[in-house]
C-alpha cells in the first residue's frame, strides 16, 4: 500500500525532476524505520543516470520537502537510480524493455499461472504479450499486478 504522503511528494519532486532533466521512476516512503526512509528513483531522460543525477535532484528535491513541510519529522531522504530489477509501469518503459526477460504477476491464476516469465514484445490495450521459447503468451491487463524485468542470470 502506498503512503498517503506519496502522491503529494510526487507532485513536488516530479517539476524538480524536470527542470534537472529526469524524471521520477517511483517513490517509497518506509516509516517502519528509524528514522523512516523516504526513496526517490530517478532516470536522466537523455542519458545514463549517474551518481551526479542523483545528487543534484537530491539537494533540489531536499530543499524543496524542507520548504514544503510535508513531512513533519525527521527522515532520511534517498534519491537513487531504480536499476536493472524494476517494475515497468510506464508506455515508455515497454517500449524500452522489448526483448527483455521480465516476470508478470498476476492477482488470480491465468492458464494455471500465477508468474509468467518470457520475453517482453509488447503490452496493448489488453493485454502483455511474451514470448517463451518461441511461444506467444497474451495475459489480460485486468489480471496484471505487476510487471518487473528479470536480472539475466
Amino acid at each position: 500500500m502506498t503512503h498517503p504522503l506519496i502522491p503529494h511528494i510526487l507532485e513536488l519532486a516530479t517539476p524538480v525532476a524536470e527542470s534537472l532533466n529526469l524524471e521520477i521512476v517511483g517513490a517509497i516512503f518506509r516509516t517502519n524505520q528509524s528514522p523512516p526512509v523516504l526513496r526517490v528513483d530517478i532516470r536522466n531522460s537523455t542519458d545514463d543516470t549517474g551518481l551526479d543525477d542523483c545528487e543534484r535532484m537530491s539537494r533540489a528535491l531536499e530543499a524543496i520537502l524542507d520548504e514544503s513541510e510535508i513531512v513533519p519529522d525527521a527522515y532520511a531522504l534517498e534519491v537513487s537510480s531504480p536499476g536493472i530489477s524494476r517494475l515497468l509501469s510506464t508506455d515508455r518503459e515497454f517500449i524500452s524493455f522489448k526483448g527483455f526477460t521480465v516476470m508478470v504477476s498476476v492477482s488470480e491464476p491465468y492458464a494455471g499461472h500465477k508468474e509468467w516469465v518470457g520475453k517482453l514484445v509488447r503490452r496493448d490495450q489488453e493485454a502483455v504479450h511474451l514470448s517463451q521459447k518461441g511461444r506467444a503468451i497474451a495475459i489480460p491487463c485486468h489480471l496484471i499486478t505487476k510487471v518487473q524485468l528479470v536480472e539475466p542470470t
